[in-house]
């Protein structure tokens, strides 16, 4: 069976993983960054018109939101993905430093008995891959670590760091550019039509259903936007 191919398994194809952990890792993390430049830049937007109509105000609110949110996506990203791929290599470390390799074996043959082999068939599969590739064998096995696909820091912030502002240009360029009385309602219906591109493009990612993640990235952008545009009328109507 190739890896990475889709399986025809009771009449539905199964997805395999293909090795592509850290490309699905920086493209999850890109959808999340344009989803999250969609929302809070369109709630920042959004929430200034419901104050003024001033073209320089909007420009100037979406513009400042557009550079804090997406260095702060970099910033948040290359932090955790840093400290998860520290993690990993730590345990890697520790695996490749292990200097009993009979306890090892005996460790690896467990854990595949553990996932439904008989012991002698056990032991076999935990001989052949540990001479194939010890270090390999036991991470996937015992840690879930792939040692040639470590999580990258740099594509994560980068693909969260882009995706942010390049989800954040979309409401902001339709408010901007957009006439006065058109302006708001056709921002919101762009931001609604991308928030359920976001929302499709991840349950594909994710290999999860399609509708409920449209309908949950729909509704929450669609209620921050709600929110925002009334804080900025009250704040607007009362002269702040």
């Amino acid at each position: 069976m190739t890896s990475g191919q889709s399986t025809p398994v009771g009449g539905h194809y199964e997805p395999h993983h293909d090795g592509g952990g850290t490309r699905r890792n920086w493209l999850r993390a890109g959808v999340l960054g344009a989803n999250d430049g969609l929302v809070s830049t369109a709630g920042l937007v959004i929430g200034v018109a419901g104050a003024t109509s001033s073209a320089t105000a909007l420009l100037t609110a979406g513009l400042a939101g557009l550079l804090a949110g997406s260095l702060s996506m970099a910033a948040g990203e290359y932090v955790s993905v840093s400290s998860q791929r520290d993690s990993e290599q730590a345990a890697l470390n520790q695996e490749r430093d292990a200097d009993t390799p009979e306890a090892e074996l005996t460790e690896l043959t467990g854990l595949f008995e553990a996932k439904g082999l008989d012991p002698a068939l056990a032991r076999e599969v935990a001989v052949e891959l540990t001479a194939h590739d010890a270090l390999g064998a036991h991470a996937e096995t015992e840690l879930g670590i792939d040692p040639d696909e470590l999580t990258n820091p740099w594509h994560a912030a980068t693909a969260s760091s882009v995706s942010f502002a390049l989800g954040a240009l979309l409401p902001l360029l339709a408010m901007v550019l957009i006439p006065a009385p058109a302006r708001l309602c056709a921002t919101v219906a762009a931001v609604l039509v991308a928030l359920t591109v976001c929302g499709w493009v991840s349950s594909v990612i994710g290999h999860a259903p399609k509708w409920p993640a449209v309908v949950r990235n729909v509704v929450g952008g669609a209620l921050a936007m709600a929110v925002t545009y009334g804080v900025g009328s009250l704040l607007g109507a009362v002269g702040v």
